[in-house]
């Protein structure tokens, strides 16, 4: 899960400035690396390891000339994150064509070590844009420069699908001086368009979340639908195409834990959909007989929204009882669980007060190892606390994620093969309760009557596309062959 802009502004403007802007918004999505593509008559680049405010100096905003530009930040699940495999990508012949993806090709090991080979191209990272970013080249080769643009970019969308698997969202831009989009054929992963309208005219983005559009002045448009691509040219208004129609079936993922709250995706604001998961938490919560606690606390960021509204459902006190330090990453998308263990006691810090005595809820957006929920648990009560009682804003995590969330193998949920009060006994709360998958798939829908499936993959094992599982067993296979 990674997170990209894409600019098109009015001739004449650099807007590699506000795209640093926008990704700044967007780095919860990817601390790893970060880049910039920019074209002005020639590509410019800059990306490298790190977080975004520490790779772009002045002088790079300088040499990102040009008023179209994409940017990208990484949070690595393909490959082992070195520089080379930062996005953007780019290619300068037969096009012209600058890339950047949010997603996982779930036939990206065929892709690398067998079809690529065999059409005599060696690709040269490990991360699978390249691969979406060479079957984009080789279909728009089909084409004739005097067919209508669309008309070539449309095809060349078509063969991306056709060989790239999996779940992703795309912004590229072309040489011709041209702005591109397109979604995956199950829609799996967020793309959304934006606009901002001026005396001189209007400019046009493209973002893996609309928050970047907030802070740069551009308005939420539409989202792309599923199998959906848009072609922006200077001047004129964007071209969408349908090039394969299917399932809609966005990841509910997003809106429990991995987009921003003041989002919105496929219509849906995350905000109040976790406020939603929180009201109905609350409901379940009362119907299973569960202990009254006396403070409702909050494990920052992602579960505040849900915890507030669980607390006025169960008119029970809000407290923020743990401090966060915001120098320090979020754990879920550490490299390794080693460092994720690392983190978590540095991350969070207890105010005594609030636990003191106190029969405490803490809630939480999820359990997928039960290490951190265990450590949380344990500087709860070392903070003084009487009981604690844990609940969960989603069901049981219990299977991988084959789309590009790093959440573990399959022996490595805690939930996996458990009862929910072998999982209690295992993170070592007093009483836990889960979301039940049907409520979060309800709170999910009412922000947008038209969704009418969402890929609940990694609490069911089911997936929107039929080679999932075979990816997943490749992957398997692949890490158990580096560790040993």
């Amino acid at each position: 899960m990674c997170g990209f802009l894409g600019l098109a502004g009015l001739p004449g403007q650099d807007v590699s400035p506000e795209l640093y802007e926008g990704l700044i918004a967007l780095q919860h999505r990817g601390q790893d690396a970060a880049g910039i593509l920019s074209f002005d008559g020639m590509f410019h680049l800059r990306k490298q390891n790190g977080m975004v405010r520490d790779i772009f100096r002045s002088r790079d905003m300088q040499r990102l000339r040009g008023s179209l530009a994409i940017g990208h930040v990484r949070y690595p699940t393909v490959g082992v994150g070195a520089e080379e495999d930062a996005q953007p990508f780019y290619m300068n012949f037969p096009f012209g064509i600058g890339m950047a993806h949010n997603g996982n090709l779930t036939n990206w090991i065929d892709l690398k070590s067998k079809q690529f080979p065999e059409d005599n191209i060696p690709l040269e990272s490990s991360c699978d844009v390249e691969a979406i970013l060479y079957a984009f080249a080789q279909g728009l080769q089909r084409t004739v420069k005097s067919e209508p643009l669309a008309q070539r970019i449309g095809v060349a969308v078509a063969a991306a699908f056709h060989r790239a698997k999996g779940a992703y969202s795309v912004c590229g831009i072309l040489s011709e001086g041209v702005m591109f989009g397109f979604r995956d054929p199950s829609g799996i992963k967020p793309c959304i368009l934006g606009k901002r309208v001026e005396e001189a005219g209007t400019s046009w983005a493209i973002a893996s979340e609309s928050v970047a559009f907030d802070v740069i002045g551009y308005e939420r448009v539409r989202d792309l639908k599923n199998g959906e691509a848009v072609i922006i040219q200077p001047g004129e208004e964007p071209i969408f195409l349908q090039v394969v129609e299917g399932l809609h079936t966005p990841c509910i993922f997003e809106l429990v834990y991995f987009s921003r709250p003041d989002s919105f995706l496929d219509k849906v604001s995350v905000y109040k959909t976790r406020r939603r998961f929180g009201e109905s938490l609350a409901e379940q919560w009362i119907a299973s007989g569960a202990p009254k606690a006396d403070v409702v606390i909050p494990i920052p960021d992602s579960a505040r929204d849900a915890a507030l509204s669980m607390a006025e459902a169960l008119n029970l006190p809000y407290r923020e009882g743990f401090i966060k330090n915001r120098y320090i990453g979020r754990t879920f998308i550490m490299p390794n669980q080693e460092e994720r263990q690392r983190s978590i006691r540095r991350k969070l810090n207890p105010i005594p007060l609030e636990f003191e005595g106190k029969n405490v809820l803490l809630v939480d957006d999820s359990i997928v190892r039960g290490n951190t929920s265990r450590k949380i648990i344990e500087i709860a009560r070392k903070a003084g606390a009487a009981k604690v009682y844990f609940a969960s804003t989603s069901p049981p995590l219990t299977s991988p994620c084959p789309y590009g969330i790093d959440m573990a193998t399959e022996k490595d949920f805690v939930a996996r093969g458990k009862t929910i009060d072998e999982v209690r006994d295992d993170i070592g709360a007093d009483h836990l309760v889960y979301l039940e998958l049907e409520r979060m798939i309800s709170c999910g829908k009412a922000g947008n009557s038209e969704i009418k499936e969402f890929c609940t993959g990694c609490f069911t094992g089911e997936y929107p596309t039929p080679d999932a599982k075979e990816h997943l067993k490749a992957l398997s296979a692949e890490r158990s062959s580096a560790r040993n």
